[in-house]
């Protein structure tokens, strides 16, 4: 980018491992943002790594910074609404990790005075650039399969065991593994198929001594298509988290995206070739070819979330659509809350 860039300022609301893993990489590397610092409650950690930023006391101080432009707001769950508002009541401009909100009542909220204030407002749904997930939107958007008829997108790994951080294992609106890693296979779900026409689903608490829902399965049904979602934490060995079958074939693909790998091991990304996926990590390919039945490796896309960077860059300076937009982010909210409603009731739930 030319001296005469326009540079965006922007701050973090924490600096934990979503801070430090997968946003601070990316507005280090990408040439149109530059980090102010990050609101620091206990630790002060953001200045072993950027020693030239600032450990903000509070969120007052940030909204009070009228250099800071884009605020990322990468807390727990339960804070997202009231954070969220805050930023775009002080004229920032927002991105929220997923989940996007508690309720569907604050996801709309929340869009609607993003629309009027003329802000942008994104979720930061970063799992659309795995690898495996790009790999996947491309086989169904070259129509390799024929049409679809039986979709499966699974997030499933094997720690029967609680997790060390508090809020994650204490019962909440915000809690549970279908607001954490459902709510990324949702948005996959409704951002290659749409909004579903019903939703049936199980929650259950499996772990010993869970408190909160830790295995799930949800069935969105489509006209023609049914696409089965599902999250636990007892798979010590885990089906392809990608299953795909249409009329003319199949489509297998784990969960192979190394990113997140690369980063918590303290690897910089870069703008060439970041992420390459293995070639035993490749998809396989079931189908029909030119009339004769094929079978075979599948090559990856390269994942990257530096691409979402750049979407909410472009964005900002010249107002292309978010790439994960708050209108996303309420979708996602109506099927989770029907999911929630399904598994209370005990029978499908009509959108």
């Amino acid at each position: 980018m030319s001296s005469e860039t326009r540079i965006i300022k922007t701050a973090l609301l924490s600096y934990g491992m979503s801070g430090k893993i997968f946003h601070a990489p990316f507005l280090d590397l990408h040439p149109g943002f530059e980090m102010t610092g990050s609101w620091e409650r206990s630790k002060k950690l953001i200045q072993q790594d950027f020693p030239e930023l600032k450990s903000y006391p509070s969120l007052e101080s940030i909204l009070e910074d009228e250099q800071v432009e884009l605020v990322i707001v990468n807390t727990p769950i339960d804070t997202h609404f009231e954070y969220a508002k805050k930023v775009l009541l002080a004229g920032k401009h927002a991105i929220v990790e997923k989940a996007f909100t508690t309720t569907l009542a604050e996801a709309q909220e929340l869009n609607a005075l993003a629309h009027e204030k003329g802000l942008k407002l994104s979720v930061f749904q970063n799992r659309r650039w795995d690898s495996d997930f790009l790999t996947v939107k491309k086989v169904v958007k070259e129509g390799l399969l024929g049409n679809l008829i039986e979709v499966t997108f699974s997030y499933e790994q094997h720690s029967p065991e609680l997790n060390e951080k508090a809020h994650l294992e204490t019962p909440s609106p915000g809690s549970g593994l279908l607001k954490d890693r459902g709510s990324h296979i949702t948005d996959q779900a409704l951002y290659l198929f749409g909004m579903p026409d019903a939703v049936f689903a199980d929650l259950r608490i499996v772990r010993p001594g869970s408190l909160v829902n830790d295995y799930f399965e949800m069935l969105l049904f489509y006209d023609e298509l049914r696409v089965r979602l599902k999250g636990g934490f007892i798979a010590r060995e885990a089906a392809p988290a990608y299953i795909l079958h249409g009329l003319k074939g199949s489509f297998l693909k784990s969960r192979g995206d190394l990113q997140e790998d690369k980063l918590v091991a303290g690897e910089k990304p870069n703008a060439e070739d970041w992420c390459t996926e293995p070639e035993e990590k490749e998809g396989i390919l079931h189908t029909i070819r030119d009339g004769v039945v094929v079978r075979e490796n599948y090559k990856t896309e390269k994942g990257s979330y530096l691409e979402y960077f750049e979407c909410i860059y472009q964005s900002i300076v010249n107002n292309k659509p978010e790439p994960v937009t708050a209108s996303d982010g309420v979708n996602t909210m109506k099927v989770l809350e029907a999911a929630i409603k399904s598994h209370e009731k005990k029978r499908v739930i009509k959108l």
